[in-house]
């Protein structure tokens, strides 16, 4: 038998599922808010750095710079928010784990109009994707307890839904 047929289970690139331009956004804003983190260079030089990636012509770029923005500008306010549902002062983060958690609050507080479920799943696949083994665990841990202080109407709405 021929070990290049497609009975070997082998995934092509083309059968991947693509990534839509708001997963996109998330991803490069993160990676930003990382690059900042460790390097504290200013956005508009990470911006064009990110910019010059191969995959950023998919990103929602509106979506991508309100992220990166936001989570830059509002980042004390935004660790004070998720900071009291911490097992361990800030400075203890992974960088990755600080970047996911600044960019998924800030999604949550300002960025209404994706519902907060959906915040929390993309912060968690973040987490698989570029952090430690178990960190998307610690992601949601954080992100479902802020959840009802940053969108209580929503998230108690889901909580009284009935189930099907």
């Amino acid at each position: 038998m021929d070990n290049t047929s497609s009975d070997t289970g082998d995934i092509k690139a083309a059968d991947a599922p693509r990534k839509s331009g708001r997963r996109l956004a998330r991803e490069f804003a993160v990676q930003g808010i990382y690059q900042w983190l460790l390097s504290g260079n200013d956005l508009p030089a990470i911006d064009a750095h990110l910019s010059e990636d191969d995959g950023f012509t998919k990103v929602d770029r509106k979506l991508f710079r309100a992220l990166l923005n936001g989570a830059h500008d509002k980042a004390d306010a935004l660790r004070v928010q998720f900071g009291s549902h911490l097992d361990r002062p800030v400075g203890e983060l992974s960088p990755v784990e600080h970047a996911i958690l600044l960019v998924a609050t800030f999604e949550l507080a300002h960025q209404i109009d994706t519902p907060y479920r959906v915040v929390i799943n993309e912060a968690i696949e973040l987490a698989k994707d570029f952090g430690g083994s178990d960190g998307h665990k610690f992601i949601n841990g954080v992100l479902d307890k802020l959840a009802p202080q940053l969108r209580a109407v929503e998230v108690e709405a889901a909580r009284n839904r009935p189930r099907r």
